[in-house]
């Protein structure tokens, strides 16, 4: 370049690993990519606010054994990243947000971590879990006859 600056440079992600980058495209490894071409999970349990936990000794620390056996396995690091970040739960948004992948991609990723049996998934109370209208008017008539 007629500047002297390389357009490519290497970039940290979270979770140590890196990948190659172009200043203004952004990454050079495309989302499909990291899906193998797949769209949808097998599975459709990944609601954005659904909780995602690492299942205890599935290699959330880097470089054990578990983690040599889940890339692998699994063959993306972004897989390894997901357990690491999962350690303490979090939303599929908030591990979305955390990678700085889209939501689609995110959630075929947490469907191979699930496959496995690496991850749990809570996902959210169902409306009819929750308390209606007529029960938590009474509730206040009872706090304001208190």
């Amino acid at each position: 370049m007629p500047d002297g600056r390389d357009p490519f440079r290497r970039r940290g992600r979270a979770g140590g690993h890196a990948e190659w980058a172009d200043e203004e495209a952004g990454p050079v490894v495309r989302p499909y990519a990291l899906t193998g071409g797949r769209t949808k999970p097998v599975r459709d349990e990944f609601d954005l606010i659904a909780i995602i936990e690492t299942v205890a000794g599935t290699g959330g620390d880097a470089g054990g054994p578990a983690t040599v056996g889940i890339e692998r396995a699994l063959g993306a690091p972004e897989h390894q990243t997901i357990l690491e970040l999962c350690r303490s739960p979090l939303s599929v948004a908030e591990v979305a947000s955390e990678l700085d992948l889209p939501l689609g991609v995110v959630r075929v990723l947490l469907g191979d971590l699930l496959d496995h049996g690496l991850i749990r998934v809570r996902r959210p109370a169902p409306v009819a879990q929750f308390p209606n209208e007529r029960v938590l008017k009474e509730v206040i008539d009872g706090l304001h006859a208190l």
